[in-house]
């Protein structure tokens, strides 16, 4: 019986991990999540560059027979681009509770400017 959970008809066993992310608009900075569980700080290399956010990892992979494997396993990279460019020396990263949360603030360029009229 436990033989059909090793191995379902849907799941490649050696694919890496696809990191899933959600990213919101919070008019200065986006925000970025994503479940990194079991996942420290150090295990994370996070780059941006212009407009694009990368990150990579691994979940280390353990050497023990299991009945059923679906826990996050493998390396994995995720670049995004966003629709605007960020000012990556202010950009803040958190993990809590096996949340990765990014702030990446809009580049001075990338926000919108208000322009007074002048009444005349």
């Amino acid at each position: 019986m436990a033989r059909r959970w090793t191995r379902p008809a849907h799941c490649e066993t050696d694919k890496d991990f696809a990191l899933a992310v959600d990213v919101r608009d919070d008019n200065e900075a986006f925000v970025l999540s994503a479940l990194v569980p079991g996942l420290n700080a150090s295990d994370l290399n996070i780059q941006i560059l212009d407009d694009v956010v990368s990150i990579e990892g691994e979940f280390k992979k353990e050497e023990s027979e299991y009945l059923m494997r679906e826990l996050p396993h493998g390396s994995f990279r995720r670049s995004l681009r966003l629709p605007a460019s960020v000012d990556a020396e202010k950009a803040e990263a958190k993990i809590t509770d096996g949340v990765l949360t990014l702030r990446l603030p809009k580049a001075e360029s990338a926000r919108p400017k208000t322009v007074k009229v002048a009444a005349k």
